[in-house]
């Protein structure tokens, strides 16, 4: 199965008059859902919150407020839920994508990191019951499952709040849920741009952790579809896992590069030879979907009981979806095509 097959279909959801509040919106996901929400509805408002005044000012050249562009620019920190709450006042829709994400950082950095993903989740979620939010949607990443450092174990801590806030929130309150992928393409600190940057300076070799890594990848495009198509089928409780593409670290760098050799420079602090996006463990309450897996909130019978109606169907017991496993194997032609679309 090639790339070109995971389409996920974002139109389903009508966000017209809406009010949406990124969190981390200066970062490289939160610039291409903005640019996408406002490119395809006629908001209300569109929110970009984040603790960076230099990325926002930079964002509002590209992004200018004005004249049928509804969006506003809100200074604040997740670890701040007086902040949040303010700027939280007559939202529709929160996307969370603020977190620290480097995993060396983390390592080296715990209570930092600490602060900003698990603090900073409670933090969203209560700001959300108590102004009124409709949905709540949190980024996650697939070092979260069955995670060996610190930033997988800080989002998988996040990710169990935002499935447990759905039973603060009661009955017609706030609805959570998380989305869980994959590396991302091109995105800022990944290992494309990395490389690139090596082969523009005439380095004489790529630097490779382990010949034997794996990892998940996905485009922005697919992801900020995904979110979106996730907001739309949301019940709340659900952590939302796209069918996406596996490839060789080893393979990425011989495409860039085909001439220049590897050095094994070995495996960094926290890293793991092939990520995990559902574990064994969770199989048990996973179900399977054309596009993607929905991993549900035991304790939220009735809202699970809507995906076996729409067809869903529950993996197998001792199901595992991870990188060096998957079916899906993205090409080099294909990521040849995705860089040059960057």
């Amino acid at each position: 199965m090639s790339a070109t097959h995971f389409r996920f279909d974002a139109d389903q959801i009508d966000l017209n008059g809406k009010t949406i509040l990124v969190t981390g919106g200066t970062g490289s996901f939160g610039r291409a859902f903005i640019r996408t929400v406002l490119e395809k509805y006629d908001l209300r408002r569109c929110i970009v919150f984040s603790r960076d005044e230099l990325k926002q000012y930079e964002m509002a050249q590209e992004f200018p407020a004005g004249p049928g562009r509804p969006i506003r620019y809100f200074i604040g920190d997740v670890r701040d839920v007086e902040r949040l709450e303010l700027a939280m006042r007559g939202v529709d829709y929160v996307v969370h994508a603020a977190a620290m994400k480097h995993v060396t950082t983390a390592e080296y950095n715990p209570f930092e990191c600490v602060k900003t993903n698990i603090n900073g989740a409670e933090n969203v979620v209560m700001a959300a019951i108590r102004t009124g939010v409709k949905k709540v949607i949190a980024l996650s990443t697939d070092k979260a499952a069955n995670p060996i450092n610190l930033y997988g174990a800080t989002k998988l801590a996040s990710d169990k709040i935002f499935v447990a806030g759905n039973n603060l929130s009661g009955a017609g309150g706030c609805d959570f849920s998380v989305v869980r992928y994959g590396n991302v393409i091109g995105s800022r600190g990944s290992v494309i741009p990395f490389f690139q940057k090596l082969i523009s300076e005439g380095a004489t070799e790529l630097p490779i952790t382990d010949e034997r890594m794996t990892r998940f990848w996905i485009t922005l495009e697919q992801g900020v579809a995904f979110v979106l198509s996730c907001m739309e089928m949301m019940r709340g409780g659900e952590i939302f896992v796209p069918k996406i593409t596996s490839m060789r670290v080893t393979d990425m760098a011989r495409c860039m590069a085909p001439d220049l050799p590897h050095r094994n420079v070995g495996i960094r602090a926290g890293e793991k030879l092939h990520e995990v996006m559902i574990s064994e463990d969770d199989a048990r309450v996973t179900v399977e979907l054309d596009d993607r897996y929905a991993i549900l909130a035991p304790f939220l019978e009735a809202r699970n009981q809507a995906y076996l109606e729409r067809g869903a169907k529950p993996v197998a017991s001792d199901f595992r979806y991870a990188s060096d496993t998957n079916s899906a194997w993205l090409s080099p032609e294909e990521l040849r095509k995705m860089i040059a679309a960057l």
